[in-house]
């Protein structure tokens, strides 16, 4: 899959070797925001439980490896195991490349019946994974959907993500996000306390938002307050990088 690539602004103080805060589009952003729609098993499964802080790795596993006898008959361990983000905000455009839910439309949903041809079964299940309540057999009948009369379809938005993108926005280290001003910037340098500019760097990041790059930030936001310092400065992920 091609990953998608993003151009971050970072402004490092060369004197301490540390990024002050990053300017990014409504790209960059819209992905730091999508880590809110992802569900708790969706992000243990991503960054794996062994590299997990805390003991959600440990709880994960074991619900995981937990036998299918102490399990409820019509569970499956996928929902929770793999889920899907509930936001389709961005759809495709997610840089984790987690499938989104669809939103909700019964002309795109598939129904199933069960495969009992023997009993008159009056059961219906919109996957294939549950049991029929009356004889058990699997739901893998498809049946056909008919629309009542009148009814629309439902047509997407054509705006996607969670911002604007008619301006830039200034990530502190700490992923506190806020639109980019030059007062905001002077109030920022002046909490600093910088009075030689020269002791500051522009660095353009041109950050290929792929699955690892993509985690990288992720596992960080969930570690540390110095998200950017740690990606960017750090060993955990390779970026291409060059003065401005």
């Amino acid at each position: 899959m091609a990953k998608t690539g993003v151009s971050v602004k970072l402004l490092v103080d060369k004197q301490s070797n540390r990024v002050l805060f990053a300017e990014g589009g409504k790209d960059f952003v819209d992905f730091l925001f999508h880590f809110f729609s992802l569900p708790l098993g969706a992000v243990v499964r991503l960054l794996t439980k062994e590299a997990m802080v805390g003991s959600l790795g440990n709880l994960f596993a074991s619900f995981e490896n937990l036998d299918d006898d102490y399990m409820q008959p019509q569970l499956q361990k996928d929902i929770l195991l793999k889920p899907c983000p509930t936001s389709s905000c961005l759809g495709e455009s997610s840089l984790l490349h987690i499938a989104a839910a669809p939103a909700s439309s019964s002309a795109s949903t598939k129904f199933y019946r069960c495969a009992n041809t023997n009993l008159r079964c009056n059961s219906v299940s919109d996957g294939t994974g549950a049991r029929c309540r009356q004889c058990n057999y699997q739901m893998s009948h498809e049946m056909t959907y008919v629309s009542p009369p009148g009814k629309t379809e439902v047509v997407a938005p054509k705006n996607t993500g969670y911002v604007k993108g008619l301006v830039m926005y200034m990530i502190m280290d700490d992923l506190v996000v806020k639109p980019m001003s030059i007062i905001s910037s002077i109030t920022l340098l002046s909490k600093f306390n910088f009075k030689d500019v020269t002791t500051l760097d522009e660095k353009i990041v041109h950050l290929y938002l792929g699955l690892d790059e993509g985690l990288a930030l992720l596992k960080a936001s969930l570690e540390t307050k110095n998200v950017l310092n740690k990606v960017f400065l750090g060993k955990e992920t390779t970026v291409k990088q060059e003065k401005v």
